[in-house]
């Protein structure tokens, strides 16, 4: 053996740093994110939803999950952000969604409740949400939703509890 295969290169030992780099990120970054939306209901029975300011289209409050947070507590702080409603109660699991095209920014799984709100529609987290409004079911808005949400949304007046 000489010297010259004994000790690798800069460029060699760079590149075996670069693909155990690799390995390392597509362990931990190719796996799909949770994360949750909400169906949020008003006392009076009115769906709110929200008018996102990426794509402009209506979609269901929610988020990921932070680093420590259970979903209910995503569930309390993602609703408080982005409406500025309190969660009073969570009603019930509608479903969770894991399609890996469901959202076309990352692989996420989607876990979604119906849930009981309170408070003043107020937003917080003007970066992300353009509008708020509340709807009664039969005055929901057409068309496509952001993400799967319309699929969401349809599944929980149908009142079914999905696993997808």
């Amino acid at each position: 053996m000489n010297v010259i295969t004994f000790f690798k290169s800069p460029i060699q030992s760079t590149r075996s740093l670069w693909r155990i780099g690799q390995t390392v990120l597509g362990i931990i970054f190719r796996h799909p994110i949770t994360g949750t939306s909400i169906i949020p209901i008003l006392s009076d029975g009115r769906i709110v939803l929200i008018r996102r300011r990426d794509d402009g289209l209506w979609a269901l409050p929610g988020g990921m999950v932070d680093w420590g947070e259970d979903i209910p507590t995503t569930v309390r702080r993602e609703l408080l952000e982005e409406t500025g409603l309190e969660l009073t109660k969570i009603r019930r699991l509608v479903g969770v969604y894991s399609s890996p095209d469901r959202d076309p920014r990352i692989h996420s799984i989607c876990v979604v409740v119906e849930a009981e709100v309170e408070g003043k529609m107020d937003i917080q987290d003007t970066l992300e949400v353009m509008e708020i409004k509340a709807f009664t079911p039969g005055s929901l808005p057409q068309g496509p939703m952001s993400h799967d949400h319309t699929r969401q949304l349809q599944d929980y007046l149908n009142g079914l509890t999905t696993l997808a």
